[in-house]
């Protein structure tokens, strides 16, 4: 097969006979040196432009070389290799060796600085990971330490309303954390730093610290519940730990209830708490009386024979379950709180076996400077300084003369004076030397207390006038008289051995009044009306002679868990008022001024006015 030009594999190209002649080898050699000198010509004007960079030219440079644009060769060089016997080759090929060692050497200088820089940013990266994990740990460290100046903050604030007596529920759970620790004993870290007077004026509980939620209401046992959490975030000891998450379990329970009964009415649930009193009742004696560890092995025995997969009434069970954790933390709470009250008790004879060594050191230091009993002389000038002390007015010198000078003649001595025994003096010295030694001897010494005055005692005349002042304003036409005070058990005050505790004087009003529904208002008229019932109260307490005038006294109303429909209102003021506790109708009562609400403290009468909201019924 013939062909018009040669084929060229694998593509598309023909060449085929072309018009053009082929070019003769003087052309060919003419178009070599053409491109040649244009070659050259390109390394001319590259040379001559480095020679612009660098402003020195072939023509016109200070090293006087008109061979300056040309390539350097160095000559020395050259011959000194010729006398070695070297050839061109040898010495092309050393030269290159060196090129490729230079090279070689480049890259490892190359690569060495590559490396420096990598461990110059690793460097530089740990030092910036160790800043942030030292600020880290700093701002750890603030966090924990202002963690633990709230909760110190919360526990002083805690025992400053206690000794105020205005404390809220959560300062008397906190309270019982104080001594949670066995007080310091001599020897031990902060023994020297720790208060004489801790402990003043606050005292514990003695009932366990879940029965404060017994006489709860709603708001009070969320807010309750909200400061439990509170100081479970903030603590760090694993015992105090443990004591806030067992109460906030037992404040769950006891908020749940409440919730339910305020979704379904105090009546309904009333009612379905007496359907299940009997399952209550059997759950309750199944485990009162159970310590920590014997309702852990109920628990367990529960949890099995739920899982067991036998015929069982799961209810019943899961409800034992349910009620078992609550009864758990509370016997945890319990144990919590024996360990409380003996370092409490503890804590008070250490500081009684300390006030009794501080008597018995003070008494021996009056024996070691005391007085001769033979110095009757130093005994007789004493007592004249005290008479003049006590008379400073009576004139100096000699008094005059007086019949009741002269001795009693011991006829004129009444009978039953002359039986008298006679007491020689140096006898009765010797007695009291004898009774001191025996104080010393002892060793507790009873710090005797000022002698308590009357109860009897007057009260002030301002007290007196404010009380004739409330009774003269007489009874509106829906009030009377109001006495229902309520005996109180005997108190201890942290202020006892500075004044004495007394009741204040109080005129109170009940208002009372017509209830007119709708049921009311069918069955009854204004001939014929209905029975009265109790509309509202006025209290004025009064508080004339307080000593810290800038508190104001409080009252709140606590629920009668015997008998629903009733409740206790109590007031609490300073030293030296006792608390007040009157029995009063439990209902809703109006806050709004418009109603009648009133609560004031002003020149030393607490007045505290309220009314209860009415029922409406409505079809």
């Amino acid at each position: 097969m013939t062909a018009t030009g040669n084929e060229i594999e694998g593509g598309t190209t023909r060449r085929g006979n072309s018009s053009t002649p082929r070019e003769s080898s003087a052309e060919r050699k003419a178009r070599k040196a053409e491109r040649k000198a244009q070659k050259a010509a390109l390394e001319q004007d590259a040379r001559q432009l480095v020679a612009e960079t660098s402003f020195y030219s072939a023509t016109d440079n200070p090293f006087h070389d008109a061979n300056l644009g040309d390539k350097f060769v160095w000559g020395k060089k050259k011959e000194k290799e010729k006398k070695m016997g070297m050839t061109p080759e040898e010495a092309l090929r050393r030269d290159r060796e060196r090129a490729i060692e230079s090279k070689l050497e480049i890259e490892r200088l190359n690569q060495r600085r590559a490396e420096r820089e990598q461990e110059m940013l690793l460097r530089e990266e740990e030092q910036m990971r160790a800043a942030r994990m030292a600020e880290s740990a700093q701002m750890s460290a603030w966090i924990d330490r202002e963690d633990d100046f709230h909760l110190e903050q919360a526990k002083k604030r805690a025992e400053i309303r206690v000794r105020e007596r205005r404390a809220k529920p959560i300062d008397f759970l906190a309270l019982n954390l104080k001594w949670s620790q066995p007080p310091l004993q001599e020897g031990d870290e902060g023994f020297e730093e720790q208060d004489e007077d801790e402990g003043e004026g606050l005292d514990v509980d003695l009932e366990e610290p879940y029965t404060i939620f017994d006489n709860l209401i709603l708001e009070d046992a969320e807010e309750l519940h909200e400061d439990i959490k509170m100081y479970l975030s903030l603590e760090k000891s694993e015992q105090n730990l443990e004591f806030w998450r067992s109460l906030l379990i037992v404040s769950a329970s006891s908020l749940e209830a409440l919730n339910e009964e305020r979704a379904i009415g105090a009546t309904t649930y009333a009612k379905q708490t007496q359907a299940n009193a009997s399952v209550n009742g059997e759950i309750t004696r199944l485990l009162s009386g159970k310590s920590l560890d014997q309702l852990v092995t109920l628990q367990n025995q529960v949890q099995s024979k739920l899982s067991s997969g036998e015929p069982v009434d799961v209810e019943y069970w899961e409800g034992l379950l349910k009620e078992l954790v609550v009864w758990k933390a509370k016997a945890k709470l319990r144990d919590m709180h024996e360990v409380v009250l003996a370092n409490r008790l503890e804590q008070l004879r250490k500081k009684q076996r300390d006030e009794a060594a501080r008597q018995a050191d003070e008494v021996k230091k009056a024996l070691a400077s005391g007085i001769n009993p033979d110095d009757e002389e130093d005994d007789q000038d004493m007592d004249d300084d005290v008479d003049q002390a006590m008379h400073p007015s009576r004139p100096a010198g000699p008094e005059p003369w007086s019949d009741d000078l002269e001795p009693i003649q011991f006829d004129t001595v009444p009978s039953e004076l002359r039986s008298c025994a006679v007491v020689d003096a140096a006898e009765e010295r010797a007695a009291l030397q004898a009774a001191r030694l025996k104080v010393v001897q002892t060793r507790f010494v009873t710090k005797t207390r000022a002698a308590s005055q009357a109860d009897g005692v007057q009260q002030s005349a301002q007290e007196a006038a404010i009380y004739q002042a409330a009774i003269g304003q007489g009874f509106g036409d829906e009030e009377e008289l109001f006495t229902g005070e309520i005996e109180m058990n005997k108190q201890a005050y942290s202020w006892e051995d500075k004044y004495r505790p007394r009741k204040p004087r109080y005129f109170n009003k009940v208002m009372a009044g017509y209830e007119w529904n709708r049921y009311n208002q069918a069955h009854y008229d204004s001939d014929n009306p209905p029975p009265k019932v109790v509309i509202g109260y006025k209290f004025h307490i009064i508080y004339s002679d307080l000593v810290d005038k800038t508190k104001t006294p409080q009252w709140r109303i606590i629920k009668d868990k015997d008998n629903p429909e009733m409740a206790t209102i109590l007031f609490t003021a300073g030293p030296p008022y006792e608390d007040l506790a009157f029995r009063i109708v439990n209902k809703k009562m109006e806050h709004s001024s418009k109603r009648g609400f009133r609560s004031s403290f002003d020149r030393g009468v607490l007045q505290l006015h309220f009314t209860f909201r009415r029922n409406f019924y409505r079809k």
